[in-house]
């Protein structure tokens, strides 16, 4: 259906008849949807899904403007790309008090530093029982709803953080969760093989 402009009516007299000139386009609405109505909404600034606020988990957080319904893709984790290598130099574990980046895995070669060029997305907190997911979509970070969100709610996803064999109880400790949801599992890492 071809859009007419604005306040531009068809007369009685010539319903039925159309005709088209050669040569001639149709008429678009070149009106620009912003916000939720965006053809890429997660793109938006300000994103129209969330506004951050201080989180009883962590810091700064992320909450919903609106009920989010689940599937939408909220918004795209963005930051320099940068090699795992890179990031190891930026920021040794070892020398930390707490463990507090802003890094996300991409592949086995590459990650995100989101405190480089980053985005919201980075204030997104961890939460062992989240209502949000990270997706890789051809190497490209995304943030999605798993389940419908109520307005006011604070977005959260499972960080995952890789766990290795030679982690002890003192790791468990570094990387410590501070949900506080029932389903807490303590840590920001992922569930152990044995957890099922």
């Amino acid at each position: 259906m071809a859009m007419r402009k604005k306040g531009s009516t068809r007369s009685a007299s010539r319903q039925g008849k159309r005709t088209k000139r050669a040569g001639t386009q149709s008429t678009r609405d070149t009106k620009t949807r912003r916000g939720i109505n965006a053809r890429y909404p997660w793109k938006e600034d300000p994103n129209p899904y969330f506004e951050l606020r201080t989180s009883d988990i962590q810091g700064t957080g992320a909450f919903a403007t609106r009920t989010i319904r689940k599937g939408t893709r909220i918004i795209e984790y963005l930051g320099q790309r940068i090699s795992w290598r890179t990031a190891d130099k930026r920021y040794d574990d070892e020398k930390m008090n707490r463990h507090h980046t802003f890094l996300f895995t991409v592949d086995d070669k590459t990650c995100i530093d989101a405190a480089v060029s980053g985005n919201d997305a980075r204030f997104i907190n961890h939460s062992c029982d989240p209502n949000c997911e990270a997706i890789n979509d051809r190497k490209r970070i995304f943030i999605e709803a798993i389940r419908t969100i109520p307005a006011g709610t604070e977005l959260v996803y499972d960080y995952q953080y890789e766990r290795t064999d030679d982690h002890s109880a003192e790791d468990e400790r570094f990387y410590k969760c501070r949900c506080g949801s029932p389903k807490c599992r303590g840590t920001i890492l992922a569930p152990s093989s044995s957890d099922g």
